[in-house]
């Protein structure tokens, strides 16, 4: 009798959560991701052992760390991956507000580890960089701000993420770190240009950057001898870019082989910030050329997704990180051969380092959850809504 009055209740056929995660999911990216940390545990196995033999621990120590954070990074990948985009957006603010926290507090309860930036908070099991952690969700909130202008009588959003990302740069850079200050720049002006920003704001951008990293060369002793170093046509052989030129020359194509390599008993950070020198020596170009490919599939297949987005917040979140990703690794690996001054930037999923490693994992988790695959308003996936 109800039925008769009422109607009959549609029953909605809703698909588990794991299968539609897996159907939706860039299988080819989690592909590539996976492939890039077996690269960095291989690498881990060669780059490592100097160190644990230098500190007195045993050999693998490191690289049983790396099995650890990897884990830890992975899953967070995973889980991350299987949120809604407005879940990762709130999530994304509360560990934004969190890190610039822990950022700002790193005067006075940081550590630079003798490396002449307070970067770090000391665990004592382990050491924690803010900074990795801010980058995703920075990309996240101002890819928010630039999506809510653009809506009517939206906030003014373009300019609270100007400012937002010139006052994380100059706290980033007071550290200094300008390399993490460079990255967040350049989530901006990517996410800016792709909301629509004039090119001539972008120059004018640009010309900003310049100026204070003009400041900072003739106001910092750590940015100028970095830069003097990397000017200098003459390299010294004793130094870290010293050591990662002749690797990466002895490795030739092939590579000198397993285990053989002697930059990793010299560079004092062949495990993290030079750990590609170590792949080009031991395994020769062909590694390199590997490493650099699964990195541009990354991005790419990213990109391709994300053109046929039409979720403005979505599009612009997915394309700022995905840029920062890419950017990160090329930056890495052009410091190695000598195409960019010294940074102190680890390559993603690849380098030894928790923050990264987690950060990472955070971050590509976010990128996986924003290009799975989702109706977007075309006949065909009108037709298909019930499967999506």
């Amino acid at each position: 009798m109800t039925a008769m009055v009422h109607g009959s209740v549609p029953v909605r056929d809703v698909e588990p959560v794991l299968p539609k995660w897996w159907r939706t999911l860039d299988k080819v990216t989690v592909t590539c991701i996976l492939a890039l940390f077996g690269v960095g545990m291989l690498l881990g196995f060669a780059a490592s052992p100097p160190l644990a033999e230098k500190n007195g621990l045993d050999p693998f120590h490191y690289v049983e760390r790396q099995v650890i954070f990897g884990g830890m990074a992975l899953l967070a990948m995973f889980v991350t991956s299987m949120m809604p985009p407005q879940l990762v957006r709130r999530l994304a603010v509360v560990g934004f507000v969190v890190a610039i926290i822990a950022v700002l507090a790193l005067p006075f309860f940081g550590t630079d580890f003798g490396k002449g930036a307070v970067r770090w908070y000391r665990l004592g099991f382990a050491s924690l960089q803010p900074s990795e952690f801010l980058k995703p969700g920075f990309v996240v909130v101002a890819a928010w701000l630039l999506a809510a202008s653009q809506e009517i009588n939206g906030p003014p959003g373009r300019l609270w993420a100007f400012l937002l990302t010139g006052f994380i740069a100059v706290v980033l850079a007071l550290q200094p770190d300008f390399g993490q200050a460079s990255l967040v720049v350049f989530a901006w002006a990517v996410m800016y240009f792709v909301a629509g920003a004039p090119i001539m704001l972008l120059m004018g951008a640009f010309g900003i950057v310049m100026l204070g990293g003009t400041f900072a060369y003739h106001n910092s002793e750590h940015v100028a001898r970095r830069i003097d170093g990397f000017l200098n046509p003459e390299i010294d052989p004793t130094t870290q870019i010293g050591y990662a030129t002749n690797a990466i020359r002895e490795g030739g194509f092939f590579g000198v082989g397993l285990g053989e390599g002697e930059v990793k008993w010299s560079l004092p950070d062949a495990h993290t910030d030079f750990i590609i020198a170590v792949a080009a020596e031991e395994y020769g170009l062909v590694m390199v050329l590997v490493v650099i490919a699964l990195y541009a599939t990354i991005a790419l297949r990213s990109f391709y997704r994300l053109i046929k987005e039409r979720d403005v917040f979505i599009r612009l979140a997915g394309t700022g990180l995905a840029a920062v990703f890419a950017v990160q690794a090329l930056i890495n690996m052009g410091v190695a051969v000598r195409m960019l001054p010294s940074k102190g930037m680890t390559l993603p999923f690849v380098s030894y380092g928790g923050s990264s490693l987690i950060a990472g994992g955070i971050a590509v988790g976010m990128l996986l959850a924003f290009t799975r695959t989702r109706p977007q308003g075309q006949i065909g996936d009108i037709l298909r809504g019930h499967r999506r």
